[in-house]
């Protein structure tokens, strides 16, 4: 199994990306999903996470309130809504899946996660 993300590019301060994540190879069965993200020079961050029929969903104070976090059912996918973007948003963004339930205090923890896709790099110009 191999996850991919997808819909990273080059955005001005204030405007919006849409990143989704679906896998390839045999059937992923997913339960929580997550993005983190990785700026130059910088450890691997959380950004949001949700889990299969287990609302509400997770983000990181960073991105609260300008980030979604959605699940696209017709594509087994997950997609991350980034509106009002920063440049400090400026990073490689990576989606996870676990194909069981992470608990509360763990899905932005990344050692939680079982799969890992490539990453998609957004960069948000000033």
């Amino acid at each position: 199994v191999q996850l991919q993300a997808s819909g990273g590019g080059l955005v001005q301060a204030g405007g919006s990306l849409r990143l989704s994540c679906g896998a390839s190879g045999r059937t992923f069965s997913w339960k929580t999903m997550g993005w983190f993200r990785q700026a130059p020079g910088k450890e691997r961050e959380f950004v949001a996470a949700i889990r299969w029929n287990r609302p509400p969903p997770y983000y990181a104070d960073s991105v609260k309130g300008r980030f979604t976090v959605a699940r696209d059912n017709a594509n087994n996918a997950v997609t991350l809504q980034m509106n009002s973007l920063k440049p400090e948003d400026t990073a490689v963004y990576y989606c996870a899946g676990k194909q069981n339930y992470a608990i509360t205090s763990a899905v932005s923890d990344p050692n939680q996660y079982d799969y890992w896709g490539q990453g998609t790099l957004v960069t948000v110009s000033s």
